[in-house]
């Protein structure tokens, strides 16, 4: 058993000497650096995924990463855009300027412990069914490695990392763009926790984010109903409406919705009921029209109804344009880096995880952890069914990102396996993979200016004929908050 383990710790070490001999002084400097911050940045994610802080509330967790900002030297605005838990870290001086993206929200009812049962954690409601809490973390490792290497390697450039709040309800990002902190960026680099390792050469859905609300009249509803208008009935029939017209829309797009208000109790006719919608299109252009015809299903609704309907835009968010030549930077630095190492413990854990997801969906998962970095595309990947308000920045700045193994082959997005796996090592090691992609990524952005170039050259060519535009009404601020 002796002999056995000796020579796994000889053939780790061999493949770690191995890939040390394609790094650079710089490269490997970062590397070192970060391996030794390990426990500290897994700290961190600990942190914030025991925080488990919804969009806009994520106080504590915006706390926690510009602390150990501060602490290695940067300097931090907070409160950015209006949002009291947005936030942008600096650190040199000059051109160019790269940006690194942080997300810490979490979500509501998706308390989790980190095992591999579906067990919640006492006392809290939500979790991080999409990995922010490492999220986060890796792009402020990233930027400290960066940080590290700066004065020894005579670097003259400013990283910027970049705290936007609400990414789950796609807010951050958009307000922060349409505040311009973005718009001196030469380019801009983003990851996310997920169950492949690639890079993010690929598009997104386009989201607009509104909540219609219906105002009546209120009464018995058993002893004077003649009296009263029912708000509710206007949210239902507008319902109904929007549900017919998914027939006749394209077959990529995604509308859904959730009633937030309807009533007090059954006896009283309803004075105020609301729903929220989620508006999805490949294209923002379709997203637009189909608002726009859903404000007149409401409006319908409302007349049938002999109710007032007003609508509030919280956001609207615009689909990924992806970049190639910045793609191909981190692609080669996945390559040097490797994907994240799992052991048999790991394994067992993912495994107990996708047992469920076998039993109730009927899914044939051959692998528990994907172990392989899939090459990019001839084409970008096309949309799947996820938004994000990265797409807003994508809109004025090249760029890209990268997905790292966090979860087990097969787990959906928003799933409490996603929290249990996050709070793991398997998160920890993907957390990590990510932070030294990212770190080498920043740095070569940092003194490549040709590879600059060409990411805005390919820009230029992908945005021709696109023109930004927004339902948020012009000069609206940020939700102070989102339920």
């Amino acid at each position: 058993m002796r002999t056995l383990a000796i020579a796994i710790v000889f053939l780790l070490t061999a493949s770690l000497h191995a890939a040390d001999k394609n790094l650079s002084a710089l490269q490997k400097a970062m590397v070192q650096y970060l391996d030794s911050k390990r426990t500290e940045l897994i700290q961190v994610n600990q942190d914030i995924w025991n925080f488990a802080e919804l969009g806009l509330q994520e106080v504590r967790s915006a706390a926690r990463l510009t602390g150990v900002l501060k602490k290695a030297g940067f300097k931090v605005k907070l409160g950015v855009s209006d949002m009291p838990t947005a936030f942008v870290a600096e650190y040199g001086s000059g051109k160019p300027v790269i940006g690194i993206l942080a997300e810490y929200d979490a979500l509501p009812e998706l308390s989790q412990q980190a095992t591999g049962v579906r067990r919640a954690v006492a006392g809290r409601k939500n979790g991080h069914g999409c990995g922010h809490s490492a999220l986060g973390t890796s792009a402020i490792g990233a930027a400290l490695a960066v940080k590290h290497v700066y004065d020894k390697h005579k670097l003259q450039c400013t990283i910027r990392v970049y705290g936007t709040p609400a990414e789950e309800t796609v807010i951050g990002k958009v307000y922060m763009t349409l505040d311009g902190q973005f718009k001196d960026l030469d380019a801009c680099l983003h990851w996310h926790p997920g169950t492949k390792n690639h890079v993010k050469y690929q598009t997104s859905k386009a989201l607009i984010s509104a909540k219609f609300t219906f105002k009546g009249l209120p009464a018995h509803a058993s002893g004077s109903p003649a009296k009263g208008r029912s708000a509710l009935d206007g949210v239902e029939l507008m319902n109904i409406g929007v549900n017919f017209m998914r027939e006749h829309i394209k077959e990529t797009s995604r509308i859904h919705y959730v009633i937030t208000k309807g009533g007090g109790q059954p006896n009283v006719v309803p004075a105020t009921a609301q729903v929220w919608y989620f508006i999805r299109a490949n294209v923002h252009e379709d997203a637009e029209k189909q608002f726009d015809w859903i404000k007149d299903i409401a409006e319908g609704a409302a007349k049938m109804s002999r109710t007032k309907v007003s609508v509030q835009v919280d956001t609207d968010c615009h689909e990924l344009i992806p970049n190639l030549p910045l793609s191909k930077v981190v692609e080669r630095n996945f390559k040097l880096i490797g994907p994240p190492k799992f052991d048999a413990e790991d394994l067992e854990l993912a495994k107990s995880l996708q047992s469920p997801l076998r039993k109730d969906f009927g899914l044939k998962l051959p692998k528990a952890l994907n172990d392989t970095i899939e090459a990019i595309p001839e084409k970008p990947y096309p949309a799947s069914g996820g938004s994000t308000d990265v797409g807003d920045i994508s809109w004025f700045v090249p760029t890209t990102g990268l997905g790292t193994v966090c979860f087990p082959a097969g787990s959906p997005g928003h799933s409490w396996q996603n929290v249990a796996s996050i709070g793991s090592s398997i998160g920890h090691k993907g957390l990590m993979t990510a932070a030294k992609v990212l770190a080498l990524s920043l740095a070569d952005l940092l003194q490549s200016e040709d590879v600059l170039k060409e990411a805005k050259v390919d820009f230029k060519k992908r945005m021709k004929g696109r023109k930004y535009t927004s339902r948020i009404p012009k000069g609206q601020k940020p939700p102070k908050s989102i339920r």
